[in-house]
């Protein structure tokens, strides 16, 4: 059986390194949940968490979005308005078509639908 892959949409950088990290632990518990929900999941958040400066941030963002481009769905954080990252994110999902959602409950319907009988 075939399960869904997820990405998680959601702001990264903060205010400060209290922020930033308050951002990525905000994007794992939602991981975690899509995972108990059943369904695969990419964080993009822990992804690169650590690797600030090893590269420029222009292949970070990059490659997110290729990422993103093989997904079957993404969940949003509550506050993903708050970041041009996510906001870009969500604007190619919705232009290739990946749905987009905005809560666990919302995937969780979701995948219900997809594989009802």
């Amino acid at each position: 059986m075939n399960i869904p892959v997820v990405y998680v949409a959601g702001p990264f950088r903060g205010s400060s390194y209290w922020k930033q990290e308050q951002n990525i632990r905000s994007a794992e518990e939602i991981a975690l949940a899509i995972w108990q929900a059943g369904a695969a999941c990419i964080c993009p958040h822990t992804n690169t968490r650590f690797f600030q400066g090893a590269a420029p941030d222009a292949l970070w963002l990059t490659g997110d979005i290729e990422i993103l481009r093989r997904c079957d769905a993404v969940v949003t954080t509550p506050d993903w308005k708050t970041s041009t990252g996510a906001c870009a994110e969500v604007k190619v999902a919705q232009d290739i078509g990946i749905p987009v959602l905005h809560s666990v409950e919302d995937l969780c319907q979701w995948m219900r639908d997809l594989y009802a009988p």
